[in-house]
């Protein structure tokens, strides 16, 4: 893998880490204790998670630039504009969950990057079937922290959903 390739690996990870450079005061404990939900991983794991995938797919935009010769000619405008239209939203949803705790517009944009992923592998299909595939992890990772967007969004609107604190018994 060139130069190139290691670019490509690195930047899905611009994002999460402006966010957190910018935001990481706005970030701690508001998605903990009562609001927790006891089948979310840990942050660690949630981190390592993040960064995997954002480096799979990091490199498999780079297999869809190199199998369409590099550089920056028209036949990349709609794989890569459309990869890179979700990456953007994908960047989006961290500064709407963590910085303005918004779980309900998260949602909405985590369900449009969900249709967006599998736009780009239905177009990266043709060009670069591994490339294609190694977006499937994604759409699992989209779909788990959709779910949890979802029960945050849920509980904050209905106070019923909400866990209640347990009364421990001496």
């Amino acid at each position: 893998m060139q130069l190139q390739g290691a670019i490509f690996v690195l930047l899905p990870h611009l994002g999460p880490i402006l966010v957190w450079l910018f935001t990481r005061d706005h970030m701690a404990g508001w998605c903990e204790g009562p609001r927790m939900l006891s089948w979310c991983p840990l942050h660690k794991v949630l981190l390592l998670v993040q960064t995997a995938i954002y480096s799979v797919v990091g490199y498999a935009s780079y297999l869809v630039w190199k199998d369409l010769g590099g550089g920056l000619g028209w036949p990349l405008a709609l794989p890569l504009g459309l990869y890179a239209v979700q990456l953007t939203i994908s960047w989006a949803v961290l500064v709407l969950f963590f910085t303005v705790h918004n779980p309900g517009l998260a949602l909405l944009h985590l369900l449009l990057l969900y249709g967006l992923v599998v736009s780009t592998a239905l177009i990266w299909h043709p060009i670069n079937k591994l490339a294609a595939l190694l977006l499937l992890p994604y759409l699992a990772w989209l779909t788990v922290t959709s779910a949890l967007t979802y029960h945050l969004w849920r509980d904050s609107l209905c106070p019923v959903h909400q866990p209640q604190p347990t009364e421990k018994s001496d």
